[in-house]
């Protein structure tokens, strides 16, 4: 599968390394020098991956990446001069996947991009078997086709949304800590708050209504099944 990348850059010169780098390795890229082109291509043909600078004229990479989180779960690498430990916090909480301070390494980028791949967009399988098939109640995952459906309708899930319900209905009635979600969603090298998962949850709970996703008070959450 060629994945599509956007890169969001006002910079030529890392423009033409960047693309050359990713190209070489058989992907797809689209590059823009502003955040508000970035958003028409979001709305007209959106990448499987965006690698995002911070310091942009008009929008800044900040505000483009929460513009985006609000709408999807999409792979984000964010480029920056900013070296500072609360510029990349902040990059991260706002829905980064991983921070690379300029100046950088292209395959050291082009790697962290493979990577992101590998973790976030697994390749999915096909099969004639039933035994994909997880329910829970009124919630139904079939995994090998990375579907769901709720109280008989089917709903469209990011990434870590399905991550996330296939892991609590995998373990249902079971509490999880906020922490532990993110390491098992988020990975062991996430380096951000763990309001991520809060977010997370809220998103599916705008999504899916009524589904009994259980707010466990100081602690976690948890995917309730009703006993017989």
């Amino acid at each position: 599968m060629n994945y599509h990348i956007g890169l969001v850059e006002d910079d030529g010169n890392i423009q033409n390394i960047v693309s050359a780098y990713l190209r070489k390795e058989g992907y797809e890229v689209t590059i823009m020098d502003s955040a508000e082109k970035g958003w028409e291509l979001w709305e007209n043909n959106p990448p499987d991956m965006w690698i995002l600078d911070i310091m942009l004229p008009g929008m800044d990479g900040y505000e483009f990446c929460r513009k985006l989180r609000n709408e999807s779960d999409v792979p984000i690498i964010i480029i920056s001069a900013k070296d500072d430990e609360i510029d990349k916090i902040l990059g991260l909480e706002l829905g980064g996947d991983d921070y690379l301070t300029k100046p950088f390494s292209p395959r050291e980028l082009t790697a962290r991009v493979k990577r992101l791949f590998k973790r976030t967009l697994p390749v999915k399988q096909t099969s004639e078997v039933g035994d994909d098939r997880l329910k829970v109640d009124h919630l139904l995952i079939y995994k090998n086709d990375r579907r769901i459906f709720f109280e008989g309708k089917e709903y469209e899930a990011t990434t870590k949304e399905y991550d996330m319900l296939l892991l609590l209905a995998e373990n249902p009635n079971r509490a999880f800590s906020r922490e532990e979600l993110l390491m098992k969603i988020w990975g062991n090298d996430y380096f951000g708050s763990d309001r991520a998962v809060d977010d997370l949850i809220k998103r599916i709970r705008k999504k899916m209504g009524n589904i009994p996703l259980e707010t466990v008070w100081g602690f976690g959450y948890r995917l309730r099944k009703d006993e017989d």
